[in-house]
């Protein structure tokens, strides 16, 4: 069955949600800072995560966790380039997350196939017209500002019907900007200028994201709001961020059962088999009301 989730100009297409593995190449990311700072690190676990079912690795230089500051560009650029160029030469789908447009510029020089900005263009004013020219995807992600402050952004009275007007205000720039809406993907931005409740809010009601009638990332990967799920009571600790693996892995298989075009997430093997079953349920539903009509078209029940 073909749904929104499979076509995304300029990309393969997966006959399921695809699972993007990250690769942060910082110091200070708030799942695994530090740990693949290296740019040969860097480059062979983004191997590693396309050998445990990964279809599209993203790349990022810069923490976008509540409370980072920026990096500068030259780092930025050191960080990601050599990463990106590494990996594409090698054949993986590879995604740069990145706000500024000279990095985009440059991944995409690197073989970067999908641009990936938490702000949608509105950190760089260059942005837009820089993906429209390179012609290639767009993920345009819900953001209300920078991680120094967006914390005190996550005010809402109808989380889910801000989160879709403010979404397709953020489309119809980048369309305006020239990018070919073919390729723009949305992305809800799960913990950015958001509390626990609203992200599970926009999980619980997809359908309506996908009514703005592109395909869906969701990244629910290790974020604060499973922390608070998994704490299991008002005021206890939430389990560390590499803990939430498994709660990630149960995100994956209710979006992908929604229809979610990938989901981004840093352990991918999990993820990946959650996917896949979450197809295979799918394709279980389809032929199961493809026999029921059969059997009332010819009167044998």
């Amino acid at each position: 069955m073909s749904t929104l989730r499979d076509r995304v100009a300029g990309l393969p297409d997966w006959d399921r949600c695809a699972v993007m593995g990250v690769v942060n190449v910082t110091p200070d990311s708030f799942s695994d800072g530090g740990q693949w700072f290296d740019t040969e690190l860097a480059v062979k676990h983004g191997l590693d995560l396309v050998a445990q079912g990964a279809d599209l690795v993203d790349v990022g230089g810069e923490s976008t966790r509540p409370g980072a500051a920026r990096v500068d560009e030259a780092e930025e650029l050191r960080r990601v380039v050599p990463v990106v160029r590494e990996l594409a030469a090698a054949g993986v789908v590879v995604s740069v997350d990145t706000m500024r447009a000279a990095v985009a510029e440059q991944a995409i020089e690197a073989g970067a196939r999908l641009v990936n900005d938490v702000s949608a263009g509105a950190a760089d004013p260059a942005m837009v017209p820089a993906v429209a020219a390179a012609y290639v995807p767009f993920v345009v992600m819900h953001w209300r500002g920078r991680s120094i402050d967006m914390n005190n952004r996550a005010v809402y009275a109808d989380v889910v019907g801000e989160v879709v007007d403010e979404l397709g205000r953020s489309m119809e720039r980048a369309v305006a900007g020239g990018i070919d809406p073919e390729r723009i993907v949305i992305d809800p931005g799960l913990g950015f200028a958001k509390e626990a409740g609203h992200d599970l809010a926009l999980i619980a009601q997809l359908g309506r994201l996908r009514a703005l009638g592109r395909p869906l990332l969701v990244a629910a990967s290790r974020k604060r709001f499973l922390g608070r799920v998994l704490a299991g009571g008002e005021g206890a600790a939430p389990p560390p961020a590499r803990e939430r693996d498994a709660a990630t892995a149960a995100v994956s298989a209710i979006v992908a059962r929604e229809g979610a075009w990938a989901v981004r997430v840093h352990e991918v093997r999990a993820s990946a088999d959650a996917v896949r079953v979450a197809r295979a349920v799918e394709r279980a539903a389809g032929a199961a009301g493809r026999e029921d009509k059969t059997a009332n078209a010819t009167g044998t029940v």
